[in-house]
């Protein structure tokens, strides 16, 4: 391949499709290819594509639409979940030349011949049974912290969800190639590694290509507490019912795990929750929070939850909204309930409409600023660490605490990527937190 061939990425979705998209990018610089932004005229454009909102969906069309403008003779392909789950229907994007599905995507280099444009998308996308094995990834690119996968895929049946359909079974990477990643990550200057994949308190299942659990997400995180230097390592959502207290515990004595955990609830309605065929009712959720507060007052615990599953009146929305507003929580993220093709939600019946769904959202939003607020409040007067970012926002340098709160100060490039020890001052009229130093940083 001719080496001055350029390639540029866009990434839909979760931390996961960010990792896998930066080893994909890894792969191409392998073979000679120079990264560049996606703003930019490129030789091949790479879209990894999400499934799990409608939204995502739409955006695609918009996204080849760019790539296009930016140059007409490109190559253009389409990867990730929503490639596996509806390959044809990518196909017939106009400009779009080649669509992967999930066993694919890592092989993408195999694929692309001569990058002559083709009249119609070619599509490599298998059984999703034959997704079952385990192919390692982590993205570095925002030097401060990099997205480390474990696990892949999962074997819940929740009523509303394409993530089985379009990355297969659960399987994890072995414990080896995890240390071997983090220690790689850490030779790169990078502070804080964020453990990502489908359902990572599964790690452990399919490690060697069997369903058993050789080691468990335990064992995982115990292990990785021990790599040197890594000074951040922070866990990205995990299932409550497989959030055990052993591992909340050794979060509480780590010496590189922060107090910051997101545990997916999806409803605080237990009838909803039957529904969804989620595998735990509101009062394990109820007993997982009271945990980590116990031994961990400081935690930060952001909560995943949807408004507008099928059946949910106002009543049972009622009962989500005040189980939210009793719980000790940080913050919320809210999705609206959409209908997935091949699930079994979206045949079920009392379909909630989408201007309930909206409102619904909105005031679930509306909680969680209210809930951030009260979190940054109460942190005020503490002392803890800040690891700064890398990005110039309008004169501010942000950067966030071990538990999660969001700090800001005037610019200063040598704070970019170090660690300090600050005191919680104030929190500014745009909701984020003013600090003072604890050492003098000139």
């Amino acid at each position: 391949m001719n080496p001055t061939k350029k390639v540029a990425f866009y990434t839909l979705g979760c931390k996961l499709n960010f990792s896998e998209t930066s080893t994909i990018a890894r792969g191409f610089e392998n073979e000679g290819f120079d990264r560049v932004d996606f703003k930019e005229s490129a030789d091949v454009y790479v879209i990894n594509t999400c499934s799990v909102t409608e939204n995502a969906d739409k955006r695609f069309k918009t996204i080849v639409k760019q790539a296009q403008k930016n140059n007409p003779e490109a190559f253009v392909a389409a990867i990730g979940c929503y490639a596996q789950l509806k390959p044809e229907e990518l196909a017939d994007v106009n400009g779009v030349d080649l669509v992967l599905g999930a066993t694919e995507k890592f092989k993408i280099t195999d694929y692309l011949n001569d990058l002559t444009k083709n009249n119609f998308g070619e599509v490599h996308s298998c059984e999703i049974e034959d997704a079952d094995f385990y192919v390692g990834s982590y993205s570095i690119g925002d030097r401060t912290r990099a997205f480390l996968k474990v696990q892949d895929g999962c074997d819940y049946k929740c009523t509303y969800c394409t993530i089985p359909l379009a990355r297969g079974i659960s399987r994890s990477d072995t414990m080896t190639s995890v240390l071997k990643n983090a220690k790689e990550i850490s030779e790169q200057g990078i502070k804080e590694i964020v453990l990502t994949g489908v359902n990572i308190g599964d790690y452990g299942k399919g490690e060697f290509g069997n369903k058993k659990h050789e080691h468990t997400f335990l064992d995982l995180v115990t292990e990785l507490d021990k790599v040197k230097g890594i000074e951040r390592l922070r866990i990205s959502s995990i299932e409550p019912n497989l959030l055990k207290n052993e591992t909340i515990d050794l979060v509480s004595k780590s010496r590189a795990f922060v107090p910051h955990f997101h545990i997916p609830l999806q409803s605080g309605s237990n009838d909803i929750l039957k529904k969804m065929k989620r595998r735990y009712m509101k009062e394990l959720y109820v007993d997982r929070v009271s945990k980590i507060k116990e031994v961990m007052p400081h935690a930060c615990i952001g909560v995943d939850v949807i408004v507008g599953f099928p059946g949910e009146t106002d009543e049972l929305f009622l009962e989500t909204y005040n189980f939210l507003n009793a719980l000790e929580i940080s913050y919320l993220h809210v999705f609206q309930y959409s209908e997935r093709d091949n699930t079994e939600a979206a045949n079920m019946p009392n379909v909630v409409s989408k201007a309930k769904r909206s409102k619904r959202s909105k005031m679930l939003r509306g909680l969680s600023a209210k809930k951030r607020r009260a979190f940054y409040e109460n942190q005020l007067q503490t002392s803890c660490t800040v690891l700064f970012e890398g990005e110039n926002k309008e004169g501010y340098i942000h950067g966030f605490t071990e538990n999660y709160v969001k700090v800001k100060a005037p610019w200063n490039p040598e704070l970019v990527n170090t660690i300090h020890d600050v005191k919680l001052i104030e929190i500014d009229e745009d909701g984020l937190v003013r600090f003072n130093f604890i050492k003098a940083f000139a």
